[in-house]
């Protein structure tokens, strides 16, 4: 039988991949969320940084990052070189502090494609499942487990559930750009 409740599930944990992933997209504040998908080479695995440190902000555009093991300041600053976040990091003994740059007109228009690619990505993800869960309906029918019409109403059912999904997507796509285009 088709469950109404897994297909949201599964869309659902898309929509919140979709929101983490835009969180590594940073706006006219810096946010610790920014250095999450960063890994440390550290004591021979790899390590989220978040995990080595206690970060905080200084202040809009600047990060501190108080690292609990004064010998990886290096493989973390090499780490945070290697993320392409577009910083210098700075130490002072078990302290790196990272200022970023203002962002630019040029660098925003950038982000906001950026966000759109990601976007289009993740709902393409979405339309996945739906065709999954289609698929399956269309195999119950075939195997006489369920009616046309219960096969139709189903298909509805997931072309409803897709919909809302995509719109979830939208709206934090666009609020997540206004973010950005906002001086």
């Amino acid at each position: 039988m088709f469950d109404k409740d897994h297909c949201k599930k599964e869309m659902k944990a898309s929509i919140e991949a979709f929101s983490n992933e835009l969180k590594n997209i940073r706006t006219g504040r810096v946010s610790p969320d920014i250095l999450k998908t960063i890994f440390v080479d550290c004591y021979g695995s790899k390590t989220p940084l978040t995990q080595l440190s206690n970060i905080n902000n200084i202040d809009n555009l600047t990060l501190n990052l108080n690292v609990w093991d004064a010998s990886l300041v290096k493989n973390i600053e090499k780490s945070i070189l290697d993320s392409n976040l577009g910083v210098t990091p700075q130490s002072d003994g078990s302290n790196i502090i990272m200022k970023f740059p203002d962002l630019t007109a040029e660098r925003r228009k950038e982000l906001v494609k950026i966000i759109s690619e990601i976007s289009e990505n993740f709902k393409i993800s979405i339309r996945g499942i739906r065709r999954k869960h289609i698929d399956n309906v269309k195999n119950l029918e075939k195997e006489k487990m369920i009616s046309i019409d219960e096969s139709k109403k189903f298909q509805e059912d997931i072309q409803k559930i897709t919909d809302l999904a995509t719109k979830d997507i939208d709206s934090i796509s666009s609020a997540k750009e206004s973010d950005i285009l906002k001086v």
